[in-house]
């Protein structure tokens, strides 16, 4: 069975940092572009950050520039979402899916199967003082 499993979330204070990882079992994210999404209640999901298979030309949405940087493990096939600065605002479920593709493309952003088609169940990211 192909999954992807996220960890690595939990509570902290505004301004301080985590760090998620994304790791696969049936198949190796190496080969894939991933994508990290999340989605806080009553909202949509919307597309954090985005790392294609070479790993060069991260994607990153506005609100996390500078705050956020996606890398890839190569010794262990996983991804990684560092995540600095953390305000309230960030509160969400954070998801990684694996897309379909080797290369984040232009709407790297949209949650669609189309695209994405191995999805974790998230880890829950709580900021708050």
């Amino acid at each position: 069975q192909l999954q992807v499993v996220e960890s690595g979330g939990g509570v902290v204070r505004p301004g301080e940092s985590l760090r998620l990882s994304c790791a696969a079992s049936g198949f190796t994210l190496d080969n894939y572009a991933v994508g990290w999404f999340r989605q806080a209640p009553g909202k949509e999901r919307e597309g954090v950050s985005c790392i294609s298979r070479g790993g060069k030309d991260p994607k990153y949405a506005d609100s996390v520039k500078g705050r956020f940087t996606v890398s890839r493990d190569r010794a262990k096939s996983t991804v990684l979402l560092q995540m600095n600065t953390l305000q309230p605002e960030d509160t969400a479920i954070y998801y990684c899916a694996a897309s379909r593709f080797i290369s984040c493309n232009s709407d790297w952003k949209k949650a669609t199967p189309a695209i994405y088609d191995t999805w974790g169940q998230g880890t829950q990211v709580a900021v708050s003082s």
